[in-house]
């Protein structure tokens, strides 16, 4: 249960450091994960971002100190972040639903948000149907782009959806699956959470280079923006995601945290993990999710 303790730890830490000028990032140390990693364990568990989190507490404690203190609301906005009393009044009035001034009117309703504690509660009794396998040394040719931490989990966010479609309006998806024998053009989407302390993380589209593949002229192949991934020796754990949108692809994250790794007997790893969409796929199958692991 090593990631309960990580969580927990980093709660504690944005509790304790609410007042300062802190992001997900600085609890992401403390606990010494990548800033992608954490943003995705926490915002899976908690159903929110640690920034949101940490907002939500500033502006929860911020509408109790406006009711029961006589603190100025300049005062307040800078004790909780703010770099002006418009931006926190924005901000405010966005989470409270009435603003600053109108909070310090007693018997105006407030919402109050409260600091998360983590509890074990019993769950599972549904199958979970999974594979292990280990695989060694993997290179693909790949489209790359960087992407915002941020963005992982964002329900709304369609940054890598639309990447794909661009990848597809421009030939380069043609062009990647060209590459690959009849029945082998298998496409992988593959997620790159190494870069210590970064805002950001690579997603690529790309096939698997192998004696059946063939790219042609590398040189010209890079020029046009394509890059090898390499990707070392790993075990992983398999689940297929059934659906038929990536909804499908988060509900299998939050499964694995929630229902694998407690478990299991193993530890997510910070390697790379990657989608496999089949050329060649079983009815209602929409991807495969490859999640880097190692025994505890």
């Amino acid at each position: 249960m090593e990631w309960v303790t990580l969580l927990q730890t980093a709660i504690d830490y944005m509790e304790e450091h609410l007042l300062e000028n802190i992001n997900y990032e600085d609890a992401a140390k403390q606990v010494h994960m990548s800033c992608y990693n954490f943003h995705r364990t926490f915002s899976l568990m908690a159903g929110i971002t640690a920034n949101e989190y940490i907002r939500n507490r500033r502006l929860s404690l911020a509408g109790q100190e406006l009711q029961l203190t006589d603190i100025k609301i300049i005062d307040a906005a800078y004790k909780y972040g703010y770099e002006t009393p418009e931006s926190f009044s924005k901000a405010f009035s966005r989470f409270h639903g009435v603003s600053p001034k109108l909070a310090k009117v007693k018997g105006t309703q407030l919402s109050l948000f409260q600091a998360l504690v983590i509890k074990i509660i019993l769950e599972g009794g549904r199958t979970m149907d999974y594979r292990v396998e280990e695989v060694g040394k993997r290179t693909f040719i790949t489209k790359v782009k960087a992407f915002r931490n941020e963005i992982i989990n964002e329900e709304s966010n369609q940054d890598i959806p639309l990447f794909w479609g661009e990848c597809r309006k421009d030939g380069i998806i043609n062009q990647l699956i060209g590459m690959r024998p009849a029945g082998k053009k298998d496409l992988y989407g593959l997620c790159s959470p190494t870069k210590e302390q970064e805002a950001t993380f690579d997603y690529g589209i790309g096939v698997l280079i192998d004696s059946e593949t063939v790219i042609g002229d590398e040189i010209a192949l890079k020029k046009q923006g394509f890059k090898l991934w390499d990707v070392e020796p790993t075990e992983y754990v398999v689940f297929k995601c059934y659906g038929d949108s990536g909804n499908c692809i988060s509900e299998t994250w939050s499964r694995f945290f929630k229902e694998f790794l407690p478990q299991s007997g193993y530890t997510h790893t910070d390697d790379t993990d990657f989608e496999v969409y089949y050329g060649q796929k079983e009815p209602e199958l929409f991807c495969e999710l490859w999640i880097p692991i190692k025994k505890k």
